[in-house]
């Protein structure tokens, strides 16, 4: 199968964002003659840098200052000039802010036909055969792209990320022709000032399900998380109730999470949660009900009040972080 295919990179700071790499695998899984990244934005070395490492044919750079913050029309405009040298068969980026922005524009200016939302790729009998959830996560279905050019967004931290290093990549610096004019100018750019870490990107999630009973209730998770320098998360379930924000949420209609080290609190393990986080390195389970569904994908499990285990847990935890600073 000749595919040409055309990455766009997500980057912030100068680092590149998880899924960027996840879309390197989605490529290699098709099976691509040609692997191209685009990175768009202003001082681009540390990306380019980053991405030489992996096996890619070309890096495609448009670096420019008006190109430092994200505006939808002035990135569609530039990759219309990736485009044209380019000329790919299939563009892939995250499913994210960014990438659910420019994958219409993108597929209404090629005329291809656009899959958002991928869960998983693969190729069968030369068809690339795609599974996205559907009916709120209820549901999965299989859809396959017939023709191309074809436009792919896939869910962070459900391809695994590409380690394989290869060839020297080219890179190509495009000139950036700005539009005579935008739609849309940003105004102000306020950081966030919490310091939590990204929930997607954790190494270390700690989760409350309904169990938690209020959202007085996370805060003995809070504190936990504050120990191990994790990020809290949580079911549907206990969104639901307005224990906390619908951002923590983790599963088929939330957050996809992969972290080394997940610690289930009060969530019984409904099958819709479990898609969001099964594929952590360790889950630990705490929860009073024995048989509760959540145990039967936990490396270890504790039967208990986590009210009484949560605070136990944090103690030692962080006796241990004192002996070893």
């Amino acid at each position: 199968m000749s595919q040409t295919i055309l990455i766009i990179a997500e980057h912030r700071n100068g680092e590149v964002r998880q899924v960027t790499f996840e879309a390197i695998t989605a490529a290699q899984i098709v099976d691509a003659s040609s692997i191209n990244v685009v990175a768009i934005g202003h001082k681009l070395e540390t990306v380019v840098e980053t991405l030489s490492n992996y096996e890619l044919d070309t890096i495609f750079t448009i670096d420019d200052q008006s190109l430092s913050h994200y505006i939808p029309e002035a990135y569609a405009h530039a990759l219309g000039e990736v485009l044209e040298e380019c000329q790919p068969t299939g563009i892939i980026c995250g499913h994210t802010a960014i990438g659910r922005d420019l994958a219409p524009m993108l597929a209404a200016t090629l005329d291809a036909g656009l899959i958002s939302d991928a869960t998983s790729i693969e190729c069968v009998e030369e068809h690339i055969v795609i599974t996205r959830p559907i009916y709120a996560g209820k549901a999965f279905e299989k859809k396959i792209f017939h023709q191309s050019p074809w436009v792919l967004t896939i869910r962070p931290n459900n391809v695994s990320a590409s380690t394989l290093k290869g060839n020297v990549a080219q890179v190509k610096n495009i000139s950036f022709k700005k539009p005579p004019s935008l739609q849309s100018t940003i105004i102000d750019i306020v950081q966030k000032t919490t310091g939590k870490i990204d929930l997607a990107e954790a190494k270390i999630v700690i989760a409350g399900g309904r169990g938690v009973k209020s959202a007085e209730g996370f805060k003995p998770l809070e504190q936990l998380a504050d120990v191990l320098n994790g990020a809290v998360g949580a079911s549907r379930g206990a969104c639901d109730a307005n224990y906390c924000d619908y951002s923590l949420q983790i599963g088929q209609t939330g957050k996809v999470v992969t972290p080394d080290l997940y610690i289930a609190c009060g969530i019984s393990g409904a099958i819709q949660h479990v898609a969001g986080m099964s594929q952590s390195r360790i889950i630990v389970a705490i929860n009073k009900d024995p048989d509760a569904p959540i145990f039967s994908i936990a490396d270890y499990g504790i039967v208990g009040d986590l009210f009484e285990i949560v605070p136990l847990l944090t103690e030692e935890f962080r006796k241990v972080m004192k002996e070893e600073a």
